[in-house]
């Protein structure tokens, strides 16, 4: 008896999310690549487990909701909600959604700071320093930009107070080590290299004092533990087995928490370590970085419930990953009416052909065309997490399609000519969409549906596969706008 062999499994985790305002399309971006990081893994036949989630022990959700003069529990139970509502008009299809303020979470970032101060590697001191509370971080001179904080465009607070710390300093040569296979893209590796290399490795500040907001330290109940040391245990309290992550999808402004203070972490708790880190870069609005701190937010789910999530997706998806990448409505408009004039002119076209020649006949399809489909490599760009490549290539197969369809004249073929161009051209569609389905699932599956394929998996990409089949004039796809 043959044994079936057990399903690959493919964690990855998004980062979590502040809740002391709305998410913006930056909190989009990072959502809907990690979905369609899965969905390509799902579509591979492998066990997928996609974690995401909200950040709510962050000392800048207790002010805003003090601001607003709510109580702070309530005010991120509300808050959180807004960043499901994201993850459901996106077509975002998680396996689990964590709040750091749940039990099981804090449970498990006690007993992970009780073993790692058990280890030594914790000890008290007194933290003297610059702390920005957007990053809920401390800085050094090195990392503010005329004083203020690069990211947020504020100056920090100084900070004087009694901290417990956790021996960072120890883990530098294996943080090297380790660094040196675990960041993608290289640009971003080499940044971390640098400073690992060439700067002072700082212990790292792990509590704060006289807090009325977070979690207790297991040690001494006059501390909270400080929330980065909390935060990234999510990715463990919330893997439900799963751990450890093949891929962590993070942004570019928390690179060295999640390269350095991360596994520096697990080092010391005896956990094994994350196999990838993908860092990508920001989206900008007309050059600057788009952030609730910043003021110059764009609304994703208002967005979606205009244009729908397949045009913010794609849009998204035809940016950038690992560089910053300029987004405005104006942009969405022009990839709706790319997504209308390409993939949707080609559904089009073949509905109305199929419908005026009757049922299409299952025949062997014209290998011309298949052969404009570059399959390896966009399973290579995929598997590299350039996302944004792949895309271009399988919308440079459907231009391929529509150029077929135009260069044959399938209009003026006759009988068995034209069956053959019109299977053809149907069964590339369908390949195309299932290709799709991981970046545009709904308009994927619509395709798909009005094809009669019901099957969305990588074997199903072969040509041929099509059945016969019967078409009539549907809906366009996508409704161009002005």
């Amino acid at each position: 008896m043959i044994q079936k062999l057990p399903e690959k499994k493919f964690y990855i985790t998004t980062a979590i999310d502040y809740v002391n305002a709305r998410p913006h399309i930056g909190h989009a971006f990072e959502k809907v690549l990690a979905d369609a990081i899965a969905r390509w893994h799902k579509f591979q036949g492998e066990k997928v487990f996609f974690l995401t989630g909200t950040d709510e022990n962050a000392q800048k959700n207790a002010q805003v909701a003090k601001q607003e003069n709510m109580d702070v529990q309530k005010f991120v139970d509300r808050n959180s909600q807004y960043f499901v509502e994201l993850c459901k008009v996106l077509e975002v299809e998680y396996s689990r959604f964590i709040r750091t303020t749940e039990e099981e979470h804090k449970r498990l970032s006690q007993e992970i700071f009780k073993k790692v101060y058990d280890k030594g590697d914790i000890y008290n001191g007194k933290y003297e320093g610059w702390y920005c509370i957007g990053c809920e971080g401390f800085k050094t001179e090195k990392d503010l930009v005329d004083g203020k904080c690069p990211e947020h465009d504020k100056k920090p607070e100084w900070v004087s107070e009694e901290a417990y710390f956790f021996r960072l300093s120890k883990y530098r040569d294996k943080l090297i080590k380790f660094v040196e296979g675990y960041i993608v893209p290289e640009s971003r590796r080499n940044e971390i290299l640098a400073r690992l290399e060439n700067e002072e490795l700082k212990d790292l500040c792990v509590s704060r004092k006289n807090l009325d907001w977070g979690i207790d330290s297991p040690i001494d109940k006059k501390h909270k533990i400080y929330v980065w040391f909390d935060a990234l245990i999510n990715y463990i309290s919330g893997a439900e087995g799963n751990w450890p992550a093949e891929v962590h999808v993070i942004g570019k402004g928390i690179n060295w928490f999640h390269s350095v203070i991360w596994p520096a972490m697990l080092m010391s708790a005896g956990y094994k370590l994350p196999e990838t880190l993908l860092v990508h870069g920001y989206v900008n609005l007309k050059g600057q970085k788009i952030s609730k701190s910043l003021g110059n937010t764009i609304d994703p789910v208002e967005l979606a419930k205009k244009y729908g999530a397949d045009v913010i997706r794609y849009s998204l998806l035809r940016g950038s990953v690992f560089e910053d990448f300029d987004f405005s409505e104006e942009t969405l408009k022009e990839r709706n009416n790319e997504l209308a004039d390409k993939l949707g002119n080609l559904m089009s076209r073949l509905e109305g052909l199929g419908e005026k020649a009757g049922e299409i006949k299952k025949i062997s399809p014209d290998a011309a065309l298949g052969k404009k489909l570059k399959l390896k490599e966009i399973q290579s760009r995929m598997k590299n997490y350039e996302l944004d490549k792949a895309l271009a290539l399988i919308i440079e197969f459907v231009d391929e399609c529509n150029k077929y369809v135009q260069e044959k004249k399938v209009w003026e073929l006759q009988d068995a000519e034209k069956n053959k161009a019109l299977y053809t051209i149907a069964d590339s569609l369908r390949v195309s969409a299932l290709l799709l389905h991981a970046f545009i699932p709904a308009t994927s599956e619509e395709i798909l549906s009005r094809l009669g394929e019901d099957k969305i998996t990588l074997e199903r990409v072969k040509f041929g596969l099509l059945g016969s089949v019967k078409l009539k004039k549907k809906e366009h796809l996508f409704a161009k706008v002005g």
